[in-house]
């Protein structure tokens, strides 16, 4: 093959791509005014809580099937072979542990934002700790998605740069600032099917093209492209079973168990069954697109051998390759590289649509309305809008930032991953232990954040400063995004003669798949250790349903009374029966640390006016006498009447 210009679109293709961003558009107007027409802060932000399961499961994997990943994982196979195939072991745990622990804490609590659980479970400081994180984290990612395939696209086809950034971007704020979470849930379903179609379109020609599936798999076999099982325990080493399979499910948890964007979506499923259904759902979803990737990264191979259009100087980086591929396959059939376009476009707007209207839902929830909480819903709603729009012009100045500082790119994904893991231990320190209080919380938190930023940045430096160490080109050099949180690939592949880091550069060495189980796990010792020493939560200062037992199931054996010493024996909220013809509710915290329950709806409670006698400190001093576990049942009874 010789030289090759700049491969161009046809009209056909242009057409093509404009109609993703119509119907997407269509979708969210379409929405705007019909059923109640986004008027309350509910249908919104939260769909009405109505959804069913079939759209929240293809939003839950379209959410983090970002525009990167489409690009990023054959490039990955393509350049190292299959091992990478072995995260779909960590979708097992990494999706069940979200569906019968997380969901049910969630759900059962009638929350709008995962934060508002830290305020129960914590008080009101971590709760903003962990939104501010948690906006920190999305602000910076959503540029990004929004910008590197459109400048991926713009290197290899010539693809108008600003024309693609701009038309998406305005495009998303239109429809997640008119249609609310239902539009966002159902564009979500539309480009997921794009997504699929543009995936098989690629693998369907480049397979028939390389002669059929048996050639690209004894090619494949003779590059020795296709891994056997690593079960090298080094956590050092970039991909091996254990890090894909044990450090990817701390990465999934950090995605499908805690993250707003999945959390909104689990809560505004019409019931907790199908909320968990949802889960199962995306499982097997999860897989599929796990080996579209590694099958089309396979194609590739068969079609490029070792002689890479990268090392050609065709392109400039592995995720142009992608894209220089699919033009390549395509190069006779106008109208097809629309559709990869149109593919890889719905996978940035899917992400991004899923950023604002989160990013919006936690800024109301946890930043706005704790502050005016006599705000009309009219205004509340309005201010929502707002609110979309407002995250959507940010997005498209991120993306003009990260256009000046280009190398840039590699560190804000890096950031995603980083502050991902943090946020997991914060939740999992307030779900399983019962002894964390605020104190621990919080300095767990920073304590976390801290050890993520020093690993990153240090790992980042270390890689700048010896050149020398890192193999030739043809290795990654940009992250690979299997999904939002995955953080920036180590491009110091270990070459055969470099020695074994020691002391500090061994922690900088860490294979990026450990960073969210590393960090999690950091917040979690800091944060019961600060706990015990500035005095342990007691179990009866709980707000009932806020702490998985799950010491209490691993500990079934032991008698009642050792395991009430030991605090593991809170039981889970009480499924709130005929949710949706109950008035909107939600477990509050009064002074005493008892949950109560507080409507949403402005109904006056009449028994409270009849019988003003015993009032709320009475009753509740009656409360506190009881012993723990009635407590505990007699609130949450409370909360689901």
């Amino acid at each position: 093959m010789g030289e090759v210009v700049q491969m161009h679109f046809t009209t056909v293709d242009y057409v093509i791509f404009a109609l993703l961003l119509v119907a997407s558009a269509g979708i969210g107007l379409f929405y705007a005014f019909s059923g109640g027409r986004q008027r309350t802060t509910q249908e919104f932000l939260m769909a009405d809580r109505s959804m069913s399961c079939l759209p929240v499961s293809l939003s839950l994997l379209a959410t983090f099937q970002s525009a990167v990943a489409i690009l990023g994982a054959p490039s990955e196979v393509y350049t190292f072979g299959t091992q990478y195939w072995f995260l779909g072991c960590s979708y097992f745990l990494g999706l069940l542990i979200p569906a019968h622990v997380f969901i049910p804490v969630f759900y059962r609590l009638r929350l709008s934002s995962a934060y508002e659980y830290l305020e129960l479970r914590f008080n009101k400081t971590v709760r903003i700790c962990g939104t501010v994180t948690f906006i920190f984290q999305m602000v910076i990612y959503m540029g990004v998605v929004l910008y590197a395939p459109a400048l991926a696209l713009n290197a290899v086809t010539g693809f108008d740069l600003w024309g693609a950034v701009l038309a998406m971007g305005l495009v998303c704020t239109l429809y997640t600032a008119l249609g609310g979470l239902k539009a966002v849930m159902w564009t979500d379903v539309f480009q997921t099917v794009v997504m699929f179609a543009g995936q098989l379109a690629v693998i369907v020609v480049g397979t028939s093209q390389a002669g059929g599936i048996g050639q690209v798999w004894s090619k494949a076999v003779n590059g020795s492209r296709i891994a056997g099982l690593d079960l090298n325990p080094d956590p050092l080493e970039r991909h091996t079973f254990w890090t894909l399979g044990v450090g990817g499910v701390f990465l999934m948890l950090a995605l499908y168990g805690v993250n707003q964007a999945q959390v909104q979506r689990y809560l505004s499923s019409r019931t907790e069954k199908e909320a968990v259904m949802s889960c199962y759902v995306v499982f097997p979803c999860q897989q599929v697109v796990l080996c579209l990737g590694c099958l089309m990264g396979l194609v590739m191979f068969a079609r490029y051998g070792e002689n890479s259009p990268l090392d050609k100087g065709y392109v400039k980086t592995n995720d142009q390759m992608v894209l220089y591929f699919v033009m390549d396959v395509f190069r006779d059939l106008p109208g097809l590289p629309g559709l990869f376009v149109a593919c890889l476009f719905s996978g940035a707007l899917s992400t991004i649509s899923s950023a604002f209207n989160s990013l919006a839902t936690v800024t109301m929830e946890d930043l706005i309305k704790p502050h005016f909480p006599n705000m009309t819903e009219a205004k509340a709603t309005l201010l929502s809008k707002a609110l979309a729009l407002a995250y959507g012009l940010v997005c498209l100045a991120m993306a003009y930032i990260a256009s000046i500082m280009g190398s840039v790119l590699q560190a804000a994904f890096s950031i995603f991953g980083m502050v991902g893991g943090p946020l997991l231990g914060l939740f999992c320190l307030g779900m399983f232990f019962p002894w964390a209080n605020p104190i621990g919380a919080v300095v767990g938190l920073v304590a976390g954040l801290a050890m993520a930023f020093w690993i990153g940045i240090g790992s980042f430096v270390m890689r700048m400063s010896a050149p020398t160490l890192v193999p030739p080109l043809n290795t990654s050099t940009l992250p690979l995004l299997e999904n939002m949180t995955t953080t920036v690939m180590s491009t110091l592949v270990s070459a055969t003669a470099k020695p074994r880091p020691t002391g500090v550069e061994a922690l900088y060495s860490l294979s990026y798949m450990w960073y969210s189980a590393h960090n999690s796990t950091t917040v979690v010792v800091v944060g019961l250790i600060v706990s015990f020493l500035t005095g342990p939560m007691k179990e009866r200062e709980l707000t009932p349903g806020t702490v998985y037992p799950v010491m209490g199931k691993l500990l079934f054996f032991l008698p009642r009374r050792y395991t009430e010493k030991l605090c593991c024996v809170t039981p889970l909220a009480q499924k709130p029966k005929e949710i949706n013809k109950q008035p909107y509710q939600m477990a509050k915290k009064d002074s005493n640390g008892a949950a109560l329950c507080k409507e949403d709806t402005v109904t006056e409670d009449k028994e409270t006016e009849s019988d003003p006698a015993q009032t709320e400190e009475e009753d509740l001093e009656a409360r506190m006498r009881l012993p723990s576990c009635q407590l505990t049942a007699h609130s949450v009874q409370e909360t689901a009447l």
